[in-house]
């Protein structure tokens, strides 16, 4: 596994502020090793453009592993500033099909197999996984990209079988499970109309992060998530003034509210909740944010950011942000 330098720690006051319940289980931050359970926000933004927040991402590492989790706007610059190539993505897994989940698929699929390894370098099929329609988007990537398939095995010798992708459709049990790491997805519910929407729960050597998804208030994440370590969820809110637009209840019907995310991490428990994926429509106060979902909750939160990592080590748990 490899481990990004440099790395700068969060600043204690910035740290305060996040984490007014609790401090982190392991105050002095250690370099990950071989039994760590390592996760890397990349994106933990919305399909608003914004560079310092890039559509939705998370890279999890264990066993020797590499697992990309959704693949917005950025996800393969963003697998380079945490210290990989795009080839060194074991598997993808996606969470749903929204435009800011699956914008940056392509271009991890594409460039992964470049056959220069400071870029890319796979030279096996593109794993991934994700919810039924998984396969009908991989074929849409095939058709989109038929010429750069065809030149690139022409031109540049790719090899055949790096150019495939690999499906692997299912929305309720274990579908991953290698070097000790098991990952098992989930249904949730992101709203009406919405259809294949899923969560994960990663698992290795006792310790375990579960990853929400886009996700209206549902008990499966409650009962996934049950006494993780870490529990990443979305969030969505609005401004007074943003909420008389009227797109503006048709976006948050899907999300969950801060309140209720609260009580979600109330009923799981995690050792160490985290908040990615924020639609904060109209750009609310981030103390408004904590307010709310302090109103539910009292243990030990973080607003996420890009390019935040979180060691899960049996020494507890430790947060880092990699330099951009």
């Amino acid at each position: 596994m490899m481990t990004p330098t440099p790395l700068r720690r969060l600043a204690a006051a910035a740290a305060i502020a996040l984490m007014p319940a609790a401090p982190l289980a392991a105050q002095e931050t250690q370099p990950a090793v071989a039994d760590d359970l390592v996760v890397t926000l990349l994106g933990t933004g919305t399909p608003t453009p914004r560079t310092r927040a890039f559509s939705s991402a998370n890279l999890v590492q264990a066993g020797g592993l590499n697992l990309l989790f959704d693949a917005g706007r950025g996800a393969s610059m963003r697998v380079a500033q945490a210290g990989l190539v795009t080839g060194q993505i074991d598997a993808t897994f996606l969470t749903n099909f929204h435009s800011d989940h699956v914008n940056g698929l392509a271009d991890m699929f594409l460039t992964s197999y470049i056959t220069v390894p400071y870029v890319g370098g796979r030279k096996t099929p593109f794993q991934l996984y994700g919810p039924f329609g998984t396969q009908k988007l991989a074929d849409g990537i095939l058709m989109a990209h038929q010429w750069d398939i065809d030149t690139r095995i022409v031109d540049e010798k790719t090899p055949e079988e790096a150019v495939k992708i690999e499906v692997h459709e299912a929305e309720e049990g274990v579908v991953f499970d290698e070097n000790g790491v098991k990952v098992t997805v989930f249904p949730v519910h992101h709203g009406e109309n919405i259809t294949n929407a899923v969560g994960y729960r990663i698992d290795y050597k006792g310790k375990s992060v579960l990853i929400s998804g886009d996700t209206t208030f549902d008990r499966n994440v409650m009962k996934f998530g049950k006494d993780t370590d870490l529990l990443i969820h979305e969030v969505g809110m609005a401004t007074e003034e943003m909420a008389q637009n009227p797109a503006t209840p048709r976006v948050l019907a899907h999300h969950t509210s801060p309140e209720d995310v609260g009580r979600v991490f109330t009923e799981a428990d995690p050792d160490f909740a985290v908040y990615s994926h924020m639609v904060l429509m109209g750009n609310p106060p981030i103390e408004e944010l904590m307010a709310r979902t302090r109103t539910t909750y009292d243990g030990p939160l973080v607003i996420g950011r890009d390019l935040m990592r979180f060691v899960v080590s049996d020494r507890g748990t430790s947060m880092l942000v990699l330099d951009e």
